[in-house]
């Protein structure tokens, strides 16, 4: 097993590489979409869109990334002593017609099996993704971890629904109609992620790219008036069985999984091992929809335990904290990640 630091797009720079280095991590996983423009909620003539509940704005609905690029970023990453493992999300202005089943999901599927292509070209294995129309919702924030530590949490199911020109909580039309996106059943977003893997899954194959499918967060079965796919252990293995292939993989977070109401942790690790290409590792207390994230040694997770059964297992890949509590200092998700990869760099070397 090898150890990693999930990086966002602001951070992508020598400081950050070299902090991984310095906490013993010889992996990252980079986000490619940021966020710096969270609460831009207005349209082309200064009007509000929707609830103001969005990140931000989506990206180019016409670039995608280029193996330049990739290549250039993958330099620098590789100067600082590391590997780039993984890109984790789409840019949802490449694929928000996917998701929704719009005009242009052809269109863009071409998009993303050429993204696909290129990040093949450019030696980046697995590209971490989640098939959601919410995105990451319901999260309430406070000192919810040990000694007061700013973290995240659930405490209820946000009902508000999504509006037009928004999706994963990014605004990617705006001046989209007024009013909200339809809704639709379970049945139905299952029969776009089939799609989406049928077209999509032959292609990494042939890039030597693993797809992994992220479960929900938070795993319950309906966000913002919208369904969920994997709020459950088990809807990993029918999200695993519409493409058999290697290419169709799990992005595993363990937080996520301990946060469902049915199965347990240790079980579904042992059930998933063979098909996770990364995962993602924090700890939380309670279930969905009232938990709170905490620390990696404080929750309910055994940590030692989940690493017990992935070394049996021969696991080989990457983990990353993913998310931690923020300490009180000056450097609050600095010290957070860092007290967090030491434990999990000692652990590793336990085990």
């Amino acid at each position: 097993m090898k150890l990693g630091l999930g990086l966002y797009r602001h951070m992508l720079s020598r400081p950050y590489f070299d902090f991984a280095r310095q906490c013993g991590c010889t992996h990252l996983v980079v986000h490619l979409v940021d966020y710096f423009n969270k609460g831009v909620q207005a349209n082309k003539n200064d009007q509000p869109i929707g609830d103001g509940s969005g990140w931000g704005l989506a990206g180019d609905p016409d670039r995608i990334w280029s193996v330049e690029e990739l290549l250039a970023l993958k330099k620098e990453i590789n100067d600082a002593g590391l590997q780039w493992e993984a890109i984790e999300n789409f840019d949802p202005a490449n694929w928000y017609d996917i998701l929704l089943d719009g005009p242009r999901k052809k269109e863009q599927m071409e998009q993303l099996k050429q993204l696909i292509r290129n990040v093949g070209k450019a030696g980046i294995p697995v590209f971490g993704y989640n098939f959601s129309l919410a995105g990451v919702s319901s999260r309430i924030t406070g000192k919810f971890a040990r000694g007061g530590a700013s973290s995240v949490g659930m405490e209820g199911v946000d009902a508000r629904p999504i509006p037009n020109g928004m999706i994963w909580n990014m605004v990617y039309d705006r001046d989209a109609a007024p009013g909200y996106v339809p809704a639709i059943t379970h049945e139905e977003l299952w029969a776009r992620l089939a799609w989406f893997l049928q077209e999509l899954v032959p292609v990494a194959e042939e890039a030597g790219v693993r797809l992994a499918a992220h479960p929900d967060d938070p795993p319950v079965p309906v966000v913002r008036q919208t369904p969920r796919l994997v709020y459950q252990p088990g809807l990993y293995q029918r999200l695993l069985d519409i493409m058999p292939s290697s290419a169709n993989a799990l992005e595993f977070c363990l937080g996520s999984i301990a946060e469902m109401t049915e199965g347990d942790v240790y079980a579904a690790t042992e059930q998933y091992t063979d098909h996770i290409a990364y995962i993602h590792f924090r700890n939380v207390r309670g279930k969905a929809p009232s938990y709170r994230e905490v620390f990696v040694d404080e929750g309910d997770i055994d940590m030692l335990r989940i690493l017990k059964i992935l070394r049996v297992r021969n696991f080989e890949g990457v983990l990353i904290p993913d998310h931690t509590p923020q300490m009180s200092c000056d450097a609050p998700w600095h010290a957070g990640m860092a007290y967090t990869l030491g434990f999990m760099n000692a652990a590793l070397k336990l085990i």
